[in-house]
């Protein structure tokens, strides 16, 4: 899918708007007005082939004009000497979303789907070589760690049956990076969060997080809500608004050595599949997508009730959930009644963008 180059003028304020982590702020944070420097960062961007490691079997494309990106934030400790957590080795699909882009390209809506559900995993390639068995139990983030970005995206095509366009990625390092060259993201909390696990200690009020808080909170689960994912899953989506707002106040002609480095962080900390691996390309998506904006765009958690099994897990809401696949499928907004019984929708967030 071609996608038109960035130009030099000031980035409109609606860019990709919810998606993952950092992957937001790559969008945002550059900007049509940074491309004459991006085209020089191209190096910096991972991709990975996932056509060719999925091949055909895949569900069809959708030749509507709408677009579906999966959106992931990995919890990869690479290059952080186990500042979040010791003994942990490779990396989990620990946050994933959905954006469904509508064939107008003026509206959205996004799917989170918790990395704690139990799924059905398909048979998937190794990164370097042989095949993981296909799992008729396992944790939805286990998919990334047995066979990668592509398996996640096979995984996901599999539950959903929604060929995904494209994917995006950030991890750890590359998410706080980015978030102090932004100089911080302004949040309110509407009660304390006091999380020993990822280190979070926040008061009830207003708040400016730099990388490393801002890291703890989108890690944040056993301080909010029941302690599984789906309260951390509301903790993202709260920042990611904030992560806007932030994003939004950059100009990034006023300070040409600030704007590079900001570029230079986020080419640094994102991987892609190999059609979109590039500066010039993920500043045409930008642009594509400007006019998606907050009060256009539905967010919601995909279906799930807990897993009668293990408290600390969740099951898809098989009817509930086929209704939300279908609309994105569709091309119709997901209707409201689709997430009524799901456990992941039941609390509001204790999390505002803003201060």
């Amino acid at each position: 899918m071609p996608y038109a180059s960035g130009n030099r003028r000031k980035p409109r304020k609606r860019a990709l708007r919810y998606v993952a982590w950092g992957a937001l702020g790559l969008v945002l944070v550059g900007g049509g007005g940074l491309a004459y420097a991006w085209q020089h960062l191209d190096g910096n961007i991972r991709g990975t082939d996932v056509n060719a490691a999925l091949g055909h079997d895949r569900p069809s494309e959708q030749r509507d004009g709408s677009m579906n990106i999966l959106l992931l934030g990995s919890d990869s400790r690479a290059g952080t000497h186990g500042r979040y957590g010791q003994g942990v080795s490779g990396a989990r699909a620990d946050t994933a979303m959905v954006l469904h882009v509508d064939k107008t390209h003026k509206k959205a809506s996004v799917v989170s789907i918790p990395r704690d559900t139990m799924v059905e995993r398909p048979r998937c390639a190794k990164p370097h070589g042989g095949t993981a068995p296909a799992e008729r139990r396992t944790m939805f983030n286990s998919s990334y760690q047995v066979g990668g970005p592509a398996c996640t995206v096979k995984t996901v095509e599999k539950m959903s049956d929604i060929r995904m366009d494209h994917y995006l990625e950030v991890d750890f390092k590359g998410f706080e990076k980015l978030i102090d060259e932004l100089g911080g993201v302004d949040i309110t909390t509407r009660k304390a969060i006091d999380d020993p696990h990822s280190g979070l200690d926040l008061n009830a009020g207003k708040h400016t997080l730099k990388g490393k808080e801002a890291l703890e909170l989108v890690r944040t689960r056993h301080g909010v809500g029941d302690g599984s994912d789906l309260g951390r899953i509301q903790l993202q989506q709260a920042f990611i608004k904030a992560l806007i707002h932030r994003a939004d106040t950059v100009d990034p002609l006023g300070s040409p050595a600030t704007s590079y480095a900001l570029a230079d962080t986020a080419t640094k900390s994102i991987s892609a599949d190999s059609e979109l691996a590039s500066a010039d390309k993920l500043l045409g998506l930008a642009k594509e997508l400007k006019g998606i904006s907050p009060d256009r765009t539905r967010t919601v958690t995909m279906p799930v009730t807990y897993d009668a099994r293990n408290s600390g897990r969740v099951l898809p809401l098989d009817e509930a959930s086929h209704r939300v696949w279908t609309a994105l499928r569709e091309d119709r907004p997901v209707p409201k009644s689709a997430t009524e019984a799901s456990v992941g929708d039941a609390t509001e967030s204790p999390v505002s963008a803003g201060s």
